[in-house]
């Protein structure tokens, strides 16, 4: 017998708190100003480390720990040799980027369809695990192994699951629960506001439903990705939800597992009539929508403080006094116009720099050499990078120490 979808609900509040309408506002406020002075060209690069940052801390969810530095030179040379766990999880990690590289790509030519979308859904899942090792589409159900159709819901009991205390619903209700969610997600028309509560909400209620064999997490955290553009508070991909969801609020440990603690609690059934109308607590939806939002606002303001031009300005003159032994304190100078100009033609170095063309060209050698600067060819300008070992001089509390 197919399961009512009504389970799930309700699927939004009714009722708005104070401190939720206070952090809703605080969030538009806040993705509408980051990276406001950022020259697109340098802001391109930034969001190039968020999607590495975004990547891992989404993998890291599900215990699949990769160093940001393997993937950093994965995406400059992603042809590996040898097999292993390793590369296994390499080739994961280009999968998520690749998928969230599309999504970013759709979003800013306009053409990003309804997050909620089911065809869209599947079509994270399909493209993501497309790209995967053979060995991550193999899952266990009913006691045995099956090989799992990438795009493809569950749809019989072989695959039906239990995630922790929670038993979602039954495979061949799965269809009836995810057009409900594209039917009460849908983000077509709604303000601001309701679009964040609507993504805060479709996070809980997509992982409630448990839509696939496997790869729920990452494809929910995509998802959220996706609806975060869609309401217009991606910042041209300069924040990411997937840091805060597996650091938390909370400091240590108590941080890292409020994630997981905080979707079983939205998974509670009604406790009493003052406790709306819905099969699922409302009250437990509440605390869910506004930790979710208290989150994002706290990765927002996060990011905001470590892509200030003045202070990476000044991390990156700190940075080249760092390594006084290989650059001359005038790097600094090259580096910080660079971060304000987006990028500058090989003729202009010399003189950003106060120096002779040939001292200046062993400079630019040495940037080059550390990965600093870059550029797209031999003839093209110049523009900044970041290499992995500068990651945690210059953009501290990004990754982990060891990254």
């Amino acid at each position: 017998m197919v399961e009512d979808p009504a389970r799930m609900e309700p699927a939004k509040l009714g009722v708005i708190s104070e401190e939720l309408a206070d952090a809703l506002t605080a969030l538009s406020a806040s993705t509408a100003t980051l990276g406001q002075t950022l020259h697109p060209t340098t802001a391109r690069g930034l969001a190039k480390l968020v999607l590495v940052m975004n990547c891992y801390y989404s993998n890291l969810i599900e215990g699949h720990n990769i160093r940001p530095r393997d993937i950093m030179a994965a995406l400059k040379a992603p042809e590996m040799e040898g097999g292993g766990e390793r590369r296994d999880l390499v080739l994961e990690a280009l999968a998520h980027i690749h998928v969230q590289q599309e999504i970013d790509l759709r979003a800013v030519e306009g053409q990003l369809p309804e997050p909620a979308g089911i065809d869209f859904i599947r079509w994270i899942h399909r493209t993501f695990y497309d790209q995967m090792p053979d060995g991550f589409r193999v899952v266990t159900g009913a006691g045995r192994e099956f090989v799992m159709a990438p795009g493809d819901f569950r749809s019989e009991p072989l695959y039906d699951v239990e995630v922790g205390a929670h038993v979602p619903p039954a495979s061949d209700s799965v269809g009836t629960f995810m057009r409900r969610f594209e039917q009460v997600y849908r983000l077509e028309g709604a303000r601001p506001a309701g679009g964040i509560m609507a993504m805060a909400a479709a996070h809980h209620r997509f992982a409630f439903i448990h839509p696939f064999p496997d790869g729920n997490g990452r494809v929910g955290r995509l998802l959220s990705h996706a609806m975060a553009y869609k309401i217009g508070i991606g910042a041209h991909g300069l924040w990411s939800i997937s840091r805060g969801l597996a650091r938390g609020l909370e400091p240590g440990l108590d941080g890292r597992a409020e994630y997981k603690r905080m979707l079983a609690r939205a998974d509670m059934p009604r406790q009493g009539d003052l406790d709306g109308r819905g099969n699922l607590s409302e009250h437990a939806l509440a605390e869910w929508v506004l930790w979710f939002v208290r989150v994002c606002l706290d990765q927002v303001d996060f990011m905001s403080g470590l892509f200030d031009l003045n202070t990476l300005a000044d991390r990156l003159r700190r940075y080249v006094r760092i390594h006084a032994d290989r650059l001359p304190g005038k790097a600094g100078d090259l580096l910080v116009e660079l971060l304000m100009r987006g990028e500058i033609e090989r003729g202009e170095v010399p003189r950003a720099l106060g120096m002779p063309e040939r001292s200046a060209r062993r400079v630019v050698n040495e940037l080059v050499a550390m990965g600093l600067i870059e550029a797209a060819s031999p003839r093209a300008p110049f523009h900044l990078s970041f290499p992995p070992d500068s990651l945690e001089d210059l953009f501290p509390r990004l990754f982990p120490a060891a990254i």
